[in-house]
């Protein structure tokens, strides 16, 4: 089985390329399955009834998402109607979606994805990441693959997650800072790990806002309202191929428009 993993959706530039580029690739990688983090999605914080559709309807299978899921009110009114789109499964007890979903790829495979939160640097109401894994895991239907996404801030907690995993899951990947790292391996058990998998955005910006406008809040150190920022956008992700629920190849994806986009 193949699965393209790709890192997150930053608002119109990031939705044009994963649009045009799912189909393609699927077709030139013989992809079984898709999974894209689309927690910006929506004009760069938040995700949409309308955005979802527009992202699914394009090959991808699951959308995964993290601390940005909730910014648009708009999400509470489909998220629990929508296994297929998850957010962290570490949210306090009672919070509407679905933190894991099983589906069918392409090759008949049983796939589970789990979508959860890291706590450094984010928001400490966030459950312990590791005990909530560990509940999910025992919880999750029958799959004969599992992917994690881990929405984290820091490389030592995704790290440190990836070898918790290590042997119980087939792949741990993760999302939240938009730069894709190089650190792609297959651990000592057969999980495939990745620290980042970047971000399908805008890259003339400071990781998918106006740069402008970063620029003037460092220098400033005074609020400023952040915008997505427009032109040429670029592709960022993971192919694994797993065999009997271990991986054994690892290949980053990176593309980018042109200029003149």
């Amino acid at each position: 089985m193949r699965v393209l993993m790709l890192g997150d959706v930053v608002g119109k530039p990031g939705r044009r390329l994963v649009r045009a580029a799912v189909p393609r690739l699927r077709r030139e990688r013989n992809l079984d399955l898709v999974v894209v983090n689309a927690e910006n999605a929506a004009g760069g914080n938040g995700l949409t009834h309308e955005v979802a559709d527009e992202l699914l309807s394009s090959g991808i299978d699951v959308l995964t998402s993290g601390n940005h899921i909730f910014d648009k009110d708009n999400v509470l009114t489909f998220i629990d109607d929508l296994p297929v789109l998850l957010r962290p499964l570490n949210y306090p007890p009672g919070t509407p979606g679905h933190g894991a979903v099983v589906v069918e790829a392409r090759d008949g495979t049983r796939v589970g994805i789990i979508n959860v939160s890291g706590r450094a640097f984010l928001p400490q109401s966030y459950d312990d990441p590791f005990r909530a894994l560990d509940a999910t895991l025992d919880a999750l239907p029958a799959a004969e693959a599992i992917l994690v996404d881990v929405h984290a801030e820091t490389t030592s907690e995704k790290v440190a997650l990836g070898w918790y995993l290590d042997g119980r899951v087939s792949l741990v990947v993760g999302t939240h800072t938009h730069v894709q790292t190089a650190d792609e391996w297959i651990l000592p058990q057969g999980t495939g790990y990745l620290s980042d998998l970047g971000m399908c955005g805008p890259y003339r910006s400071v990781i998918g806002v106006r740069t402008e406008l970063v620029l003037q809040k460092f220098l400033t150190q005074r609020p400023v309202r952040f915008e997505t920022a427009t032109g040429p956008a670029q592709l960022c992700g993971l192919i694994a191929t797993i065999e009997a629920g271990r991986t054994v190849a690892l290949e980053r994806v990176y593309e980018r428009e042109p200029l003149s986009t």
